[in-house]
């Protein structure tokens, strides 16, 4: 018996040897999110503004807690607050008041697609990238117009926006004209222009902040490094050599550790790859066509997948099997997005109308928000239990903060 035990230990863990670890201590991501007030001179944190300000975000019935102001250039932390019980989730969420910011450009229901939203580490601002090519920069507390920023120099389409998981203020854009620029926000100026080479498509940023993979329509990845780069008077940066792809690459992220990357495939997998060498370590075979967009929770134990074939896969990732699926979609999922808790998660698609927000550990459908038109682009709110969404012809909409009427 005694050997008989031996024996499955020693199976089990050759078995956990091969599998991928694309976990990371919350303290390791937290970390980054601790140190963004860090360097962003004369700024102090949201909470030191409005002292009634917390992370909660006002929801009823959740825990939160209010970040404290530190000392010398460090002037405040963001804690994650408590998650909503899943049987109460869909009560509290219809609580809160969905915001549209209302983009002046929009003229009509084609005239200001929204083709990507980004939150900043602590959820200050929200960047949305457009087909009009506007890229703007919102205030959730503030929805007037007056109170965003507008980034301009793109000469096509903003595909992509990210913010740098280090810095609240630095946020990067991907353009169908072949570029992609490093803001700030602050300044409301362009720091660097990277060429491409080709039609920009989708963006992923390092954990530590120091390295952008880019992704042209044509299917080749091209890793921009970024550290010691964005100095004052530093010269053009000349992004690394181009990786083809040998399959259609649509969205790319990478792991909380930053050890790997993980790409969606125009064959329903997702391929990981070990960074910065590239090598192929594992491929799931995900859907049954193509995959388009894929999330990690912050502990790195669930991966969500959306895909052209209409449906939104929950994968656990200790030995990756799929959980659940979500199949309540009428088209392809553009954009999947999880809670800050790694809780719950939706799925963006452009056609139909409302957006099911499912429980991930059950994949059951917790909650169903009307919209009045189609929401390809979904994106919660980095500690908040906030979700922006677009599709409508009107600009941008937010569920959760509490702006009062007439609020500018």
């Amino acid at each position: 018996m005694e050997g008989q035990r031996s024996d499955a230990a020693a199976d089990e863990a050759a078995e956990e040897s091969n599998i991928i670890d694309l976990s990371a201590s919350l303290e390791y991501r937290n970390a980054f999110v601790n140190r963004i007030w860090v360097g962003l001179a004369g700024w102090s944190s949201p909470e030191e503004e409005d002292p009634s300000m917390t992370t909660g975000g006002g929801v009823p019935g959740a825990t939160t807690t209010t970040a404290t102001p530190g000392t010398g250039t460090v002037f405040g932390t963001v804690e994650l607050r408590r998650s909503i019980a899943r049987e109460r989730f869909s009560a509290v969420f219809s609580t809160l008041k969905t915001t549209t910011y209302q983009d002046p450009g929009s003229r009509g229901p084609s005239s200001h697609s929204i083709r990507s939203i980004a939150w900043s580490p602590t959820g200050r601002y929200v960047a949305t990238g457009s087909a009009d090519r506007t890229l703007r920069v919102w205030n959730p507390e503030r929805p007037a117009v007056k109170n965003s920023t507008e980034l301009k120099g793109h000469t096509g389409a903003v595909e992509r926006v990210l913010f740098n998981p280090t810095k609240e203020a630095e946020l990067a854009s991907c353009s169908a004209d072949g570029t992609v620029r490093i803001w700030d926000v602050r300044s409301k100026s362009c720091r660097a222009e990277v060429k491409l080479g080709g039609e920009g498509f989708t963006l992923a940023w390092s954990p530590d902040g120091k390295t952008i993979i880019a992704g042209r329509k044509d299917d080749t990845l091209i890793p921009i490094s970024l550290e010691g780069k964005l100095l004052a008077n530093s010269p053009p940066i000349i992004p690394d050599a181009p990786l083809p792809q040998s399959v259609q690459t649509n969205e790319i992220i990478f792991s909380n550790s930053g050890e790997h990357l993980l790409l969606t495939t125009g064959f329903g997998t997702i391929k990981i790859v070990k960074y910065p060498s590239f090598e192929t370590v594992q491929t799931i075979t995900a859907h049954t066509s193509a995959c388009l967009s894929l999330e990690l929770d912050s502990r790195g134990k669930h991966l969500v997948v959306g895909g052209s074939d209409a449906l939104l896969s929950i994968w656990e990732t200790n030995h990756w099997f799929c959980r659940s699926t979500m199949s309540e979609f009428l088209g392809p999922v553009r954009s999947v997005s999880m809670t800050f808790d790694g809780s719950y998660v939706c799925g963006g698609c452009d056609e139909g109308t409302g957006i099911d927000i499912g429980h991930v550990e059950s994949g059951e459908i917790i909650h169903h928000l009307p919209t009045t038109h189609p929401a390809p682009c979904v994106a919660w709110h980095p500690h908040r239990y906030w979700l922006a969404y677009s599709g409508d012809p009107m600009g941008l909409n937010i569920v959760g903060p509490n702006v009062a009427a007439g609020s500018n």
